[in-house]
């Protein structure tokens, strides 16, 4: 069997509705899949002005808003309409991309027929709930994907660290991985521009840490504000600059009332901003592999973040940036601290995240799970229905 026999039905939550590390890798991977050949149809939830094109065909999902989140939706199902779909495009594997309503029926769907499922898992789920003030329902969160994900016949998780943490939570005895690649035409040295930086009043000895994210709260963005404020009580001067969009762009704002804020970039203007900036800031544990944290790599801009999965398969500490405990505000701010008085500290880090950014090559990492999907349609097929 070749990729291009391969039928794939891949269901997602969110397949471009935000712009999102998860989405954007979803639809390079499709992207990749239709180059090969490969014959695919996506299932998920829809608006009517997504942030993103999608690629490929895209069929939407019945879905409703997330409550106070209304910028996301959640799927309710498989309907009649989907089932007939589905059946129609007569699918070789079916692969879920969320654990939600729609994940679930996928999953039955496919297992009555004998099919190959596999589930790309994106982010920590059950670590959200704590910046809702809900955490005390992480562990019910664990089991529900537990049982989600065993009913599968293998995941891919995006990092070495996050397969282990599925490892450990037993979640699926078949775990590969599915990494993430950094287009180098975008982010690289040379995207950096002072005559930018000046444009938003940011001279060019200003040391400036930077943060890139979706502006939620799971990013750890109290914890990000707590190191800035412990930074600025020393009497360093920095100036921060915040990349991105998002629901608590608001609270954020006002609570660091003299950082730059730029709104949402992407493709050229993005590469030039991660660039601009002299280090890079990321002290979210949500992560399940760490996209900003590559990209900033990849421009060599040395990156101070959360000794959690994702990162610390990224970055080597003290060698190409600084990985420190989640939370730990003073140790954040001495790192910090550390780069803003050490030009050359700030370059060999960056050097060293730059060349470490090369061995990322998108086609390769997509490769691998067309790889991926060939093993297991070969698997199912030599055991009985």
């Amino acid at each position: 069997m070749k990729p291009s026999d391969l039928r794939i039905a891949l269901f997602s939550g969110n397949y471009n509705i935000t712009v999102d590390g998860a989405n954007k890798a979803l639809n390079r991977l499709v992207g990749y899949l239709i180059r090969q050949g490969a014959q695919v149809r996506v299932y998920s939830p829809t608006v009517d002005q997504p942030e993103m094109e999608p690629t490929g065909d895209l069929v939407s999902l019945p879905s409703v808003p997330i409550p106070f989140r209304s910028e996301y939706r959640l799927s309710s199902g498989v309907n009649a309409r989907i089932k007939r779909d589905l059946a129609a495009f007569k699918p070789n594997i079916v692969h879920v991309s969320a654990p939600d309503a729609s994940g679930h029926r996928a999953v039955t769907w496919a297992r009555k027929r004998n099919l190959p499922v596999v589930a790309s898992v994106h982010t920590r789920f059950e670590t959200y709930l704590k910046y809702y003030h809900i955490g005390f329902l992480a562990p019910a969160a664990v089991a529900l994907q537990r049982r989600f994900y065993r009913r599968c016949d293998a995941l891919i998780a995006p990092s070495e660290s996050m397969a282990q943490v599925l490892r450990d939570e037993r979640m699926n005895s078949d775990i590969g991985i599915w990494s993430r690649g950094v287009d180098r035409t975008t982010f690289n040295p040379q995207r950096r521009d002072l005559a930018w930086r000046r444009g938003l009043g940011i001279a060019d000895e200003e040391f400036v840490i930077g943060f890139l994210s979706r502006l939620v709260m799971e990013k750890a963005l109290d914890v990000f504000c707590d190191a800035i404020d412990r930074l600025a009580e020393t009497g360093v001067p920095f100036r921060v600059l915040i990349v991105g969009e998002g629901p608590a762009r608001e609270w954020f704002e006002c609570r660091l009332p003299s950082a730059v804020f730029t709104g949402f970039l992407g493709g050229a203007d993005l590469g030039r901003a991660v660039a601009s900036m002299d280090t890079m800031f990321f002290p979210s544990e949500t992560e399940a592999f760490g996209n900003v944290s590559l990209e900033a790599m990849a421009c060599g801009v040395p990156v101070v973040a959360a000794a959690a999965t994702g990162s610390e398969n990224l970055i080597a500490d003290g060698q190409s940036g600084r990985l420190i405990p989640p939370g730990a505000v003073d140790e954040f701010a001495t790192a910090l601290r550390a780069y803003a008085f050490d030009p050359q500290l700030r370059k060999s880090h960056g050097q060293a995240g730059e060349l470490r950014s090369r061995d990322y090559d998108w086609d390769q990492i997509n490769q691998s799970v067309a790889d991926s999907y060939l093993r297991l349609i070969a698997k199912k097929s030599t055991r009985p229905a």
